[in-house]
């Protein structure tokens, strides 16, 4: 039996081409969602551009026939506009309609009386919870069937004799064969930790080379990365894929403490100031909402940046202030010389940026069709850091395992040029890490 789907506002603004991801079903808009996105339209941010984008589809849907009879997809489906019903009997008594959100169940309430098997689709967790109080069924959009602990991890740990060890650190590669993975599924830039069973202690790290088809020995780290040193085995494996340029897009995922930004910027100094692999480190983080104006703060446009990148000047003052003399350069200079560059991601569209090491930060906040915005920007020998907290969701239409950064993640970990590690061990401090599991 075909469904019909009931689209709220919220999903429009946040994938104006959504009407086309419910495959050959009825897919039913209420006359208020177009008139809330409507005033969306004159905004400059991402809600301001889809409220626009969707408005040119529907418009040259009109050519197909009148929408409110029904008009067919490119896909196979059908869109249906439809004026609300407010009549007051049923279910429908027990709401008030003069609410857009009550409105748009109001309609999910008729399609359902109808005999259709009808589903509300929003991202707005109350509207859903009043569907289900109302025996309409309810989810949310672009939820993927998976937890967070489900996740690639982007490691994994494997038992070996003290022979094959051994083997590894002369030859410097092993086989899946050699390892007993042979027919596993193992990733490119997946990490391992190679050890004797039963003792941590006598272990070896490798990552699986995609191209060779071989385990090989991390990127030595002895001398420090611009005076960083992996405390534990994770940050050893972050540092590998964030020094690796045969690896173009890195995402680090992990609670607050774990070293994420730091050894970004830390790697990210080091292969532009110190090997000269990039003309830029640039250094970015979305203000929640991303394209909010910057205005109602004082002064110039770095003056008002200031409290939204305060996180990133911290990081920079910790590896110039800890770890360089008093004749050194400070991160001003390389601002000053065009080698650092730290702003928002607020106008990153239309760019090209090629040649750079580019360093998203609090990429959780960002949705899908943003974070595809910021990858699809990269220029030849660019490379990309996403670093983020799923648990640290600040946008209200976003969730643990629907964001950017895990959409990222998901949909591009199969490539030879990508690499991701988990970080569960923080490090900041005693204080920080004792808070983060028991407050």
């Amino acid at each position: 039996m075909n469904k019909t789907f009931v689209l709220d506002t919220n999903v429009i603004l946040f994938d104006p081409l959504a009407i086309n991801k419910f495959g050959k079903n009825k897919v039913v808009i209420p006359l208020v969602v177009v008139e809330e996105v409507d005033r969306f339209k004159k905004d400059q941010n991402e809600n301001g551009r889809n409220a626009r984008h969707f408005s040119r589809i529907i418009d040259d849907l009109r050519s197909r026939g009148p929408l409110v009879s029904g008009v067919k997809l490119d896909n196979g489906g059908e869109l249906f506009l439809t004026v609300d019903t407010k009549a007051s009997m049923g279910d429908k008594a027990k709401i008030d309609l003069s609410i857009n959100d009550n409105i748009i169940l109001g309609a999910a309430l008729a399609c359902r009386d109808a005999g259709e098997n009808t589903l509300l689709v929003s991202k707005d967790i109350n509207l859903r919870l009043k569907a289900d109080v109302l025996g309409v069924p309810a989810e949310d959009y672009g939820s993927q069937d998976v937890s967070l602990d489900e996740l690639y991890t982007g490691q994994r740990t494997v038992e070996a004799d003290e022979e094959l060890i051994s083997f590894f650190e002369s030859e410097r590669n092993l086989t899946l064969n050699d390892l007993g993975l042979d027919g596993v599924d193992v990733l490119p830039n997946e990490y391992f930790t190679i050890q004797l069973p039963g003792n941590e202690r006598r272990r070896v790290l490798g990552r699986y080379d995609g191209r060779q088809q071989k385990v090989v020995p991390l990127i030595n780290m002895r001398e420090g990365i611009w005076g960083i040193y992996p405390k534990n085995v994770e940050q050893q494996f972050a540092f590998d894929s964030l020094m690796n340029d045969d690896i173009n897009l890195v995402s680090l995922v992990g609670k607050a403490g774990t070293g994420k930004t730091l050894m970004a910027i830390a790697a990210g100094l080091e292969k532009t100031v110190g090997d000269e692999n990039y003309s830029r480190l640039l250094v970015s983080r979305p203000i929640q909402p991303m394209g909010r104006d910057l205005g109602y703060l004082p002064g110039d446009v770095n003056e008002k940046l200031g409290p939204w990148m305060q996180p990133i000047f911290d990081n920079m003052d910790f590896l110039f202030g800890q770890y360089r003399t008093d004749g050194s350069a400070s991160y001003e200079d390389l601002i000053n010389h065009g080698l650092l560059h730290i702003e928002p991601l607020t106008y990153i569209r239309g760019r090209s940026i090629p040649g750079q090491y580019l360093i998203v930060d609090e990429a959780q906040n960002l949705s899908p069709h943003e974070i595809k915005t910021i990858i699809t920007r990269a220029g030849e020998g660019t490379k990309i850091v996403l670093t983020g907290d799923p648990y640290q969701i600040d946008s209200p239409y976003l969730d643990e395992v629907n964001n950017g950064l895990v959409y990222a993640l998901e949909n591009m970990k199969t490539e030879a040029i990508v690499g991701h590690t988990i970080l569960t061990q923080g490090e900041r401090s005693a204080l920080s890490e004792a808070a983060s599991h028991l407050l």
